[in-house]
């Protein structure tokens, strides 16, 4: 629904345009953005799009990377696979068509490309291609130079095979692609990212980007940085998120005190909910988009008390030092806990 121009509560009803079936268990849902909402949805390459399902009469938000390119004026696309307990993943591949209408918040995050001349070298892992797809593409067109390592099972789950080969050969001097399958060489161990780096004379002469399961980026990561990329040269994109460990040690919370929009609510806590989820059950309309760390919609400052973050890929160590929590990600830690949403 709409107020006016505005979305209401952040998200704003899209049509899908194309439903592009780019392997059995993926597909690319191309968006009809309206020339009222186009430059609310102008993004950058590498970043993605929160869409709101309700499946089974239960809402879910989900993060899917735009595997277009601004850089092209390509209508925008979001990638989307197959999940095996997946339930949004799963639904949109087995139910998205042509002239629905899907809920989705405006682009965010931050696994981007500044403005560096350095060459891109990419390692993506499976569904971890969308968001890279989309930053090889915009390098390319700037006539920049890349290199891509793709990790997959097998041949047939490689997404966006035919358009990489076809990127490979009208770039062959600017951009090499390299295809690892874990059925002909196991998975991929830091030897194999050292081997592919092999070229690489100056590694302080790239910019590194990674997206794909957590132990291939975990192994890739550590590779990385074993062979001296700087950190801050490296670039992550994770959407998984641990489940939530229990702390014995940690006090018992008993009280959560939220300000926001000039109210103060003081609730109890239930045991095991975000501050997030708490704001929520207070009544609160409180901001959130991804709801995995990763957007910085949710971000409030911890006042009084302590949190701890399951997941943080929106804050720096400097904010998270001042008190700063993305609220989707953070439990509390203190018996009673005050956090003020900005």
């Amino acid at each position: 629904m709409f107020d006016g121009m505005n979305p209401v509560d952040g998200f704003s009803p899209l049509r899908i345009k194309e439903v592009v079936r780019e392997t059995r268990d993926a597909l690319s849902l191309v968006l009809d953005i309206p020339e009222s909402e186009q430059r609310r949805f102008t993004y950058q390459a590498g970043q993605f799009l929160t869409l709101r399902v309700t499946v089974g009469g239960q809402e879910y938000r989900r993060c899917y990377s735009m595997s277009s390119s601004p850089a092209l004026q390509q209508d925008l696309r979001v990638t989307v696979k197959r999940d095996g307990a997946g339930v949004v993943s799963n639904w949109l591949n087995d139910h998205a068509a042509p002239g629905d209408q899907i809920e989705a918040a405006a682009p965010e995050g931050r696994f981007v490309r500044s403005d560096s001349d350095r060459e891109l070298i990419a390692f993506a892992g499976g569904s971890g291609i969308t968001p890279v797809y989309s930053l090889i593409q915009t390098v390319l067109a700037a006539a920049g130079r890349a290199r891509l390592l793709y990790a997959n099972r097998a041949a047939e789950s490689v997404i966006f095979a035919d358009a990489l080969a076809g990127l490979a050969d009208r770039h062959e001097d600017r951009f090499v692609l390299h295809h690892h399958l874990d059925a002909e060489r196991g998975v991929v161990t830091a030897e194999i990212i050292t081997e592919f780096l092999g070229a690489t004379a100056d590694v302080a002469g790239a910019d590194y980007y990674v997206c794909g399961p957590a132990p291939f980026m975990d192994t890739v990561e550590q590779a990385l940085l074993s062979a001296g990329v700087p950190a801050d040269q490296l670039f992550l994109e994770r959407f998984s998120v641990a489940p939530v460990p229990v702390d014995d040690e940690a006090p018992v919370t008993e009280e959560v005190t939220i300000e926001l929009d000039r109210q103060t609510v003081t609730v109890d806590y239930r045991a095991g909910n975000t501050l997030l989820q708490t704001a929520r059950m207070a009544g609160l309309k409180a901001p959130s988009s991804c709801e995995t760390g990763s957007c910085g919609t949710c971000i409030a400052q911890v006042t009084e008390g302590s949190a701890r973050l399951l997941n943080n890929d929106a804050l720096d160590d400097d904010e998270i030092a001042e008190g700063f929590v993305v609220t989707c990600q953070a439990l509390p830690t203190s018996r009673t806990i005050r956090f003020v949403y900005e």
